[in-house]
């Protein structure tokens, strides 16, 4: 047991609270900021971090709705088909079963907003699966 002053009895434990900000103001604590920055050092970043984040932050993202999250899916689905190279490696790879995955995923998004996507929304999720379920087909024959 641990008493007032911060000594330990016996056996047992202390415990510590490490959070960087107060729980009563949430201002920064001085104390826990200095011990983050002595415990985790900080590496600088690569030239191709650098470069990347510059681009990544120089390119307007697209509008967030139902077409681009779909859009989204599929995109990693054709990736796991090895349709699409991966965006971390370059390369071209398969994984036929995390294909399945995305598809069924597709599907289930489907059927749980059938009747509430407009006519434009319900052709793309058709169109989709379609074509994923196609070439999903064609990748498990070439195994």
């Amino acid at each position: 047991m641990a008493s007032e002053e911060g000594k330990t009895e016996g056996k047992g434990f202390t415990v510590q609270d490490r959070r960087r900000f107060s729980p009563e103001t949430g201002d920064a604590r001085p104390e826990a900021s200095e011990s983050v920055t002595e415990t985790e050092p900080v590496s600088a970043p690569s030239e191709t971090q650098e470069s990347h984040s510059h681009e990544t932050l120089s390119q307007p993202l697209p509008e967030i709705n139902f077409s681009t999250f779909v859009i989204s899916l599929s995109t990693q689905a054709l990736m796991h088909l090895g349709e699409v190279p991966s965006p971390l490696s370059g390369k071209v790879e398969s994984d036929v079963p995390a294909a399945k995955q995305m598809i069924d995923l597709l599907a289930m998004l489907r059927e749980k907003t059938r009747g509430n996507l407009n006519a434009n929304e319900d052709r793309l999720m058709q169109d989709i699966l379609f074509d994923l379920r196609m070439k999903y087909v064609e990748a498990v024959k070439k195994r």
